[in-house]
């Protein structure tokens, strides 16, 4: 391992991953101790820095950007950046300097378009579960309702990236357990605040979520995102623990602190019709974890390409992109948040089985991939900056709202 600004880059060797001779000669050139070779580096605060790197891919040069945090550090943190509710969008630097955060990348996949629902507006919601200060903010939506690039075989929306409150990452998998208890009976909550239900699902929908409508809750189905949206659904409003409202449509406007709203689909909606004005109802919804005990403080859906310093089976090793990835090594103790220039400036970009390399090589020992191409953007905030800058060139030319992100808090250095 060498020393780099106080942080460990890591020093991983190409081969361990199968890769094949000169698919990352950057990589591979990077000196004695095999890591990966870091420019302009700079302390953004105590336990966080920022570096540039360049690799040559299979499809040509790649220049990209990195954050390294220090998570063993008592005066520094990663939270989850958000645009102050599920079903919204803003960009990454503005949901950065509206937290002071000293450094940011986007973060999870999202309802970006309606294309195939006619009429629908997209909600902006992110595909995976979201935890942030500690709080559960959404589930997954179903794996065949994703947005973004196939995922490797066994791998799924419920997966995430998190820091656990013992200061440690880890990968994990965040399923919803909820129920609804009524004097009708028991019933299985099929969803939290987000943009997809299950078919015959019921889902929860509370303040955070949002104004955006709930339509495209009904939408899609278990085995395609382009299925077409439901006829058969049914809302209920619950306030103080009673039945305040009902309606045949799903809805749309903020939702009262006070409030839950339950949407149910097909079987579900028939199963909400059994409540009516003034009937108890109790909601409970909480996101689970199987990997860990330790409470996450936040937890962004992702899915993986590292695992233990190996790439999981059927990484994608053909489409380049510009990429976004989060990491850790050390035991969970260093994260790592890497942005690649857009492609107006490189047309190369990276495949996911190559990001997976690059990351082993910053010292990732486990990694998730992000949202990509017009979404990738990583920002920093040093101690003579007054707002986020915006240090790999996005796609475009200019920053994507996008759904979330993850963001890095520390005190001056």
């Amino acid at each position: 391992m060498r020393e780099r600004a106080g942080i460990r880059w890591g020093a991983a060797v190409l081969a361990a991953l199968g890769v094949a001779a000169g698919s990352l000669a950057g990589a591979s050139a990077a000196g004695a101790d095999g890591g990966l070779p870091l420019d302009n580096v700079e302390h953004l605060a105590r336990g966080v820095d920022y570096g540039q790197f360049t690799v040559t891919g299979g499809h040509g040069p790649v220049h990209g950007h990195v954050i390294s945090v220090d998570l063993a550090d008592p005066g520094v943190r990663a939270d989850l950046l958000t645009p102050g509710a599920v079903g919204a969008r803003g960009t990454v630097s503005a949901m950065a300097d509206a937290r002071h955060a000293v450094g940011g990348v986007n973060g999870d996949f999202f309802d970006i378009t309606e294309t195939q629902h006619p009429g629908v507006d997209p909600t902006g919601s992110s595909d995976g579960p979201e935890i942030g200060a500690g709080r559960d903010l959404k589930a997954a939506v179903p794996d065949a309702q994703r947005f973004g690039p196939a995922m490797p075989p066994g791998e799924t929306t419920r997966d995430v990236l998190g820091v656990g409150v013992d200061r440690r990452a880890r990968l994990d998998r965040l399923d919803l357990a909820g129920d609804i208890r009524t004097a009708q009976g028991d019933w299985a909550l099929g969803g939290y605040n987000q943009y997809a239900l299950p078919v015959g699902g019921i889902g929860a929908y509370t303040a955070g979520w949002g104004a955006a409508s709930r339509e495209r809750a009904v939408c899609g189905s278990d085995t395609s995102r382009a299925a077409g949206c439901s006829t058969d659904t049914y809302e209920v409003a619950v306030r103080h623990g009673r039945v305040a409202a009902e309606a045949d449509t799903a809805g749309s406007g903020a939702i009262a602190a006070d409030t839950t709203v339950l949407l149910g689909r097909d079987a579900g909606a028939d199963t909400l019709r059994a409540l009516h004005v003034g009937d108890r109802v109790q909601v409970g919804a909480h996101l689970e974890p199987s990997a860990t005990h330790v409470p996450y403080a936040f937890a962004v859906g992702g899915f993986p390409i590292l695992r233990d310093g190996q790439p999981p089976a059927g990484l994608d090793a053909v489409t380049a992109a510009t990429r976004t990835a989060a990491g850790f090594g050390d035991g969970g103790r260093v994260l790592y948040l890497l942005a690649l220039d857009g492609s107006a400036e490189s047309n190369a970009g990276l495949t996911i089985a190559e990001l997976s390399t690059v990351m082993h090589e910053l010292g990732a020992d486990d990694a998730v991939n992000l949202d990509g191409g017009g979404s990738t953007t990583l920002v920093t905030r040093g101690p003579d900056d007054a707002a986020s800058v915006v240090r790999n060139h996005p796609t475009g030319g200019a920053e994507r709202p996008v759904a979330n992100g993850i963001g890095i808090f520390a005190g001056p250095r």
